[in-house]
């Protein structure tokens, strides 16, 4: 497997960690939208919210039913954004 290492400047990363802690988006998704790894956006703000002694908003991973139920929860809202959004596009 090749490692493909890139090498990203601070301001992107500073700039990049805002934007993840100040948007609606996944983390995941903005990753995706800057082509970039999710797993290095991860390690970003893992380090930016310990650096800053800030909670982290990941849901607890000691009960199986609360992620499940949070994830349930986010789709439901999403499947209503969607509706909403397809309704104003079509008026």
């Amino acid at each position: 497997m090749v490692n493909k290492a890139h090498k990203y400047t601070q301001e992107f990363k500073d700039s990049t960690i805002q934007l993840a802690l100040n948007s609606e988006k996944s983390a995941y998704q903005i990753a995706q939208d800057l082509g970039m790894s999710d797993k290095t956006l991860y390690a970003w703000l893992r380090d930016y919210r310990k650096k800053h002694h800030l909670i982290s908003e990941l849901p607890n991973r000691t009960t199986n039913n609360s992620p499940k139920e949070s994830l349930e929860e986010e789709n439901r809202r999403l499947r209503k954004e969607n509706s909403k959004l397809k309704m104003e596009r079509d008026i």
